[in-house]
């Protein structure tokens, strides 16, 4: 199968190349005979050897100057802590990703590829199972991480209009699962119970780090280009995740469930809005079909997955994706109500600590 147009293995930049999954698919490529010269950039370099570090903000405007000699970038640099401020987020997010995609115009780099995530498609109790590759983009824009990932494919839609010898290819990965990794659905899992929506049962998908990384490599070979969702193959039930976790859910109406969440993120309490939480609680898995077209196969069933993130999850305890230690996870503990009794303590807790 050919990896590029060109006879020649193109040269590949990395941005946020020193940690996370940067690092992870810099060491891939470095590795990889298909790539002619790999470049790591960061603001720092990292430790993988055998590339060319070029230490620079990925905001820089300047960065068109320090990429002029490469073919394909691979855009890895983003902030999704849940609980970083939001607006400055944002902020970070969507002016590194207008950076690189005007510096790549600006120096001829012919493809760029980018990360968001398969929630852009929404979670609803109406999706079907699984959602075409091809569905509308659905979700609701609001301040959380799926905003981000809302807005930075909006940039990418508008550069290819304003740059159209650029190539864009975005990867819209399922759950992700692996070592540092941190999101609303992670979380979930550090509960003392798992929440569910009364009348709906979610279905869960997730995606491995090694397969991101390995369906990274293909679209920053050409082989798969435009939106490509990736992910284990299939879905879980949830009465098989029950099954694996063995944990119990806990169920609510829709309206206890959202109305809560949203007042304990009012309060400033959970670090995500009430959007986010039908991410665990409605259907979003998604139909890989471009990747499975090209060959590729992901190496982590969802059950292995799922098994992973248990075993990482060790230790921690969150409640409406508020982690929480101490006293607090205490309360929560007891009685393994997540939307009722654990959430109203802490409600009671926050409004003391604002009295005194």
């Amino acid at each position: 199968m050919p990896t590029s147009k060109r006879h020649r293995p193109p040269v590949v930049a990395v941005t946020g190349a020193a940690s996370g999954l940067g690092a992870e698919f810099l060491a891939r490529v470095a590795a990889s005979s298909d790539f002619r010269r790999v470049v790591a950039i960061d603001e720092h370099r990292g430790d993988v050897q055998g590339v060319t570090w070029r230490v620079i903000d990925v905001r820089d405007p300047l960065l068109a100057n320090r990429i002029s000699d490469i073919d394909v970038l691979v855009h890895l640099a983003a902030d999704y802590a849940l609980d970083a401020d939001p607006t400055e987020r944002r902020s970070y997010n969507l002016r590194a990703a207008q950076t690189v995609l005007t510096a790549c115009a600006a120096a001829r780099v012919r493809r760029v590829v980018l990360v968001t995530s398969a929630m852009v498609y929404g979670a609803d109790p109406e999706n079907p199972v699984p959602l075409p590759e091809d569905s509308e983009v659905a979700a609701e824009l609001d301040t959380g991480v799926v905003g981000d990932h809302l807005e930075i494919e909006a940039l990418a839609r508008r550069s290819l209009r304003s740059h159209p010898g650029l190539e864009v290819t975005v990867l819209r990965p399922a759950a992700v699962v692996g070592p540092g990794i941190d999101t609303v659905v992670t979380r979930h899992f550090e509960a003392p119970r798992l929440l569910t929506v009364k009348g709906c049962s979610p279905r869960w998908q997730f995606c491995h780090v090694d397969d991101l990384v390995s369906a990274l490599e293909l679209a920053a070979l050409g082989v798969v280009t435009g939106a490509v969702a990736v992910g284990s193959d299939g879905w879980l039930e949830q009465e098989r995740v029950e099954e694996i976790s063995d944990m119990r859910r806990f169920e609510l109406p829709a309206a206890i469930t959202f109305g809560t969440a949203q007042r304990l993120h009012r309060l400033g309490i959970t670090p995500a809005p009430a959007t986010d939480l039908r991410y665990v609680v409605y259907p979003w898995v998604t139909d890989c079909v471009t990747l499975r077209n090209a060959g590729w196969k992901p190496a982590w069933s969802n059950e292995a997955a799922l098994e992973l993130l248990l075993e990482l999850r060790a230790g921690k305890h969150a409640v409406v994706g508020r982690r929480l230690s101490g006293k607090d996870a205490t309360i929560t503990a007891a009685g393994a109500t997540v939307a009722v009794i654990g959430t109203a303590a802490i409600v009671r807790r926050a409004r003391r600590k604002r009295r005194l």
